[in-house]
């Protein structure tokens, strides 16, 4: 499935493409050799599938006698950067400022259309469950050790669930419930907090049992800010979408997601048997 950040890396690579060819070089490795890269590179940056540097625009203009249209580019490049955003250079400086990023985009919302196929939702998250992923956030990306900072941010935005006139649809998928941050001492708490939530007058809280019927397959996680802004959480970087048909397709799979979900006693039957799991394993 093609994405806002991939077709404008595809329609980049055209444009330089179209550039190599006005300039004279019939060939990728006729370029290739006039700026000393591998072909391949040429050949991959051409076709949408390698994001070039600053510098490799510059010397790409330079080849070319582009060099009106330097500025333009690099602002191109810059624009693909914005959409897909690695966690390393996000996180580079520590957890706590990416979660602050979220705070403004939280009270701009109306609405709000979520879906975590695996673990709980960080808005619903008690400080014991947030402070174990980010342990695990701390660890996995290499990063300055802020797990305490950086939960206390996340645990800000539960102020939204009780101001204004905000509705929040959040899916989860059962393994959510069993997925193991921390241990059953804050697994229990955790879910006690999900019970305590089920009862908030604009929080919709539904569960994707495991033997439930599948409309579309389950996915990578994601966060939806009304029809504007679609959020989407993988290992190496997170996706920002803001193109309209893009954010429809966000809003069909949230559909096709709910079917298969259930709510109300039936949510509340499912959290008892995962607390119940818990409460059969040996305590730390």
């Amino acid at each position: 499935m093609s994405t806002q950040a991939e077709e404008a890396l595809q329609a980049l690579g055209a444009r330089l493409r179209g550039f190599r060819k006005d300039a004279g070089f019939g060939s990728g490795r006729a370029f290739a050799r006039a700026t000393s890269w591998q072909e391949s590179k040429v050949s991959r940056i051409e076709n949408g599938k390698q994001r070039p540097s600053e510098d490799d625009i510059r010397v790409w203009c330079a080849a070319t006698g582009q060099g009106d249209s330097l500025g333009d580019l690099i602002a191109i490049v810059r624009h693909v950067d914005e959409l897909w955003l690695e966690w390393k250079r996000q996180l580079q400086d520590g957890a706590e400022k990416r979660q602050s990023k979220a705070l403004p985009v939280y009270a701009k919302t109306k609405v709000f259309r979520i879906w975590h196929p695996t673990l709980i939702w960080g808005t619903l998250q008690t400080a014991e469950y947030a402070a174990e992923t980010f342990k695990q956030v701390v660890s996995y990306y290499e990063i300055p050790n802020d797990a305490e900072a950086a939960t206390a941010k996340r645990l800000e935005r539960q102020q939204y669930l009780y101001q204004g006139d905000r509705i929040f649809n959040v899916l989860l998928g059962e393994q959510a419930l069993y997925t193991n941050f921390g241990g059953p001492n804050v697994m229990r708490g955790q879910l006690d907090r999900l019970l305590a939530v089920t009862r908030l007058p604009r929080l919709s809280l539904g569960v994707v049992p495991r033997s439930a019927p599948a409309y579309i397959w389950p996915g990578n996680s994601f966060s939806m800010f009304d029809d504007r802004l679609v959020l989407v959480e993988t290992y190496s970087a997170e996706l920002s979408v803001s193109q309209p048909r893009e954010i429809e397709l966000y809003a069909k799979a949230f559909a096709l997601l709910r079917r298969s979900a259930v709510y109300g006693p039936a949510v509340r039957d499912l959290i008892l048997g995962a607390i119940q799991y818990y409460d059969q394993m040996p305590n730390d």
